[in-house]
């Protein structure tokens, strides 16, 4: 997977998880663990700015700028490739199996 800088940059980003595909491996939140969360179903999901764990199907959250690489490294280490980032402004998913360079 490529990763253009110009992808990532500008517009704000957001993040969601598709806990079909997910497989519970927990990466995400070694990457990443202002972002995403293992629950006590074994799947990981997105937590918004305050913590709180996003459970409803398809729930997105934010991108903070600063957790930015962390939560690149978690979309390329994904063995269940089911982490999605894409553009708040038109979105187009800039990283995870959606992507154009996925």
């Amino acid at each position: 997977m490529t990763v253009r800088d110009e992808d990532l940059t500008g517009d704000a980003l957001e993040v969601w998880i598709d806990q079909d595909l997910c497989t519970g491996d927990g990466i995400c939140c070694q990457y990443a663990p202002d972002v995403f969360e293992l629950d006590i179903d074994g799947l990981a999901y997105v937590r918004n700015a305050e913590g709180d764990l996003q459970q409803d199907a398809g729930a997105t959250v934010l991108v903070p700028t600063i957790a930015l690489r962390d939560v690149t490294d978690s979309v390329k280490e994904c063995p269940g490739e089911c982490i999605h980032v894409r553009r708040v402004s038109d979105g187009v998913e800039v990283l995870g199996p959606d992507s154009a360079d996925a």
